[in-house]
């Protein structure tokens, strides 16, 4: 399936495809190394590298971010969002110091698995229910560190106009991370929706986000090269209310109460009509 900017006219799509893909590949080689030197001796730049990297990208692609709501200060968090492209990780990761939890395959995609790494992602394979228990144990071990970890809850991307049902099993992290840390009494899950309602400065609907959206069975470099060469995308983060998740507590229906919620902000974002929680 073409992207939504490969069916917009474009004269000069190639081009930019070209000038697009050559900034991304030279901020990379920048940051790189400086990240791995971060990354290996344990500095604090480990965290803020991957916010730079992303705004930049987000500044080349064009990608315009607006954030409703506020990010939660209380940690340990896990963000609980919705899932639509590989854009999101560039709208989230350029917003705060973030992890993201990721499938295991894509630690074996050109460029993407080493932005995964560099971003200190934990990898899942979620087809294996032993890989579980290890995820949950690293995802526990990085918010005892105070890590804010980014959980797309849906297990997938969707087509952007639509929410699937939220999986719980990972946020079983949070309990392990609650019965092993000597200071840590909650755990703040955070839901976040991310809805993409503007391409060239025009509202998309939802045949445009269909197309903005990578799922299913969609290639992931035609998708990319139809985003580069493309004009500008607007995607709206919004922060919904923090729920304090303490040991006791059943993580399937925070993890629905997480999903009641999201559907209800990403809606809002779509239509145009936002309510309170």
């Amino acid at each position: 399936m073409a992207s939504f900017i490969d069916d917009v006219s474009h004269p000069k799509g190639n081009w930019r495809l070209l000038v697009t893909g050559t900034l991304i590949l030279i901020v990379a080689a920048i940051l790189f190394p400086f990240q791995w030197i971060s990354w290996k001796f344990k500095l604090p730049t480990r965290r803020l590298i991957p916010v730079l990297f992303h705004r930049l990208v987000a500044r080349i692609i064009n990608l315009r971010v607006t954030v409703v709501g506020k990010p939660s200060v209380d940690r340990p968090m896990i963000i609980l969002s919705n899932h639509v492209s590989w854009l999101d990780i560039v709208a989230l990761g350029s917003l705060m110091p973030l992890s993201f939890i990721a499938k295991a395959e894509v630690i074996d995609w050109p460029l993407f698995g080493l932005l995964a790494k560099m971003q200190r992602s934990i990898f899942v394979d979620r087809n294996r229910r032993g890989d579980t228990g290890k995820a949950n144990s690293e995802i526990a071990e990085r918010l005892e560190e105070g890590d804010a970890i980014v959980l797309f809850a849906e297990s997938t991307t969707s087509d952007g106009s639509r929410l699937l049902p939220f999986r719980s099993a990972l946020v079983g992290a949070a309990r392990d991370a609650i019965l092993t840390g000597d200071a840590t009494t909650h755990v703040c899950l955070q839901p976040v929706a991310l809805a993409y309602n503007g391409a060239d400065g025009l509202p998309t609907g939802r045949m445009g986000r269909t197309r903005i959206g990578w799922y299913g069975d969609m290639e992931m470099l035609p998708h990319l090269t139809g985003i580069l060469r493309g004009g500008s995308l607007d995607v709206t983060v919004r922060f919904g209310a923090p729920l304090a998740y303490e040991a006791h507590m059943d993580r399937k229906v925070l993890t629905k109460m997480a999903e009641i919620n999201v559907r209800q902000m990403m809606t809002g974002e779509l239509t145009g009509r936002r309510r309170p929680l």
